[in-house]
């Protein structure tokens, strides 16, 4: 697991100094997107819209990548799980997004970063990022989604 920066405003303390934060979503895990019912229904306690300041969205194999990079902004969700969902819930999506902290192989990274809430309230969440391999082929070759909104991809 990721430890965050610092304790998180609204997260908890867990075993080991790690801190119980929620996530950003802004692909297939958000609100009527695929995975949503599959990993996320019945296990939040709260959904809302946030931005990802300083990062670009670019396209994957049927799913996005965030990318960190100055000037970008990615739309998505905050989720905050349900307190005893919290750990079987960090375990599925770690899985789901081929996220093993260390493990150059990754997809993703699981980070710490600040998002912004529709009401201008600034909460600290786990987003996972492209891993560095990842991220340097999309800079190089890969397609943003333009205005870094997933669900503004289709028609």
């Amino acid at each position: 697991m990721v430890a965050a920066d610092g304790p998180a405003r609204g997260g908890t303390r867990e075993a080991a100094g790690h801190v119980r934060l929620p996530f950003f979503v802004y692909g297939t895990l958000r609100p009527g997107e695929r995975n949503h019912d599959l990993f996320l229904r019945g296990r939040t306690r709260s959904e809302e819209p946030g931005l990802l300041s300083g990062a670009v969205l670019y396209h994957g194999p049927g799913y996005p990548y965030a990318v960190e990079a100055d000037g970008g902004t990615v739309s998505g969700d905050i989720v905050t799980a349900l307190p005893g969902e919290y750990g079987a819930l960090l375990v599925a999506l770690d899985r789901l997004e081929d996220c093993v902290p260390g493990d150059p192989r990754s997809l993703y990274e699981r980070v710490a970063r600040e998002v912004t809430a529709r009401d201008g309230r600034t909460v600290r969440a786990w987003v996972y990022v492209a891993a560095p391999a990842v991220a340097a082929r999309l800079r190089a070759h890969g397609s943003p989604v333009r205005g870094g909104d997933w669900r503004a991809r289709r028609p």
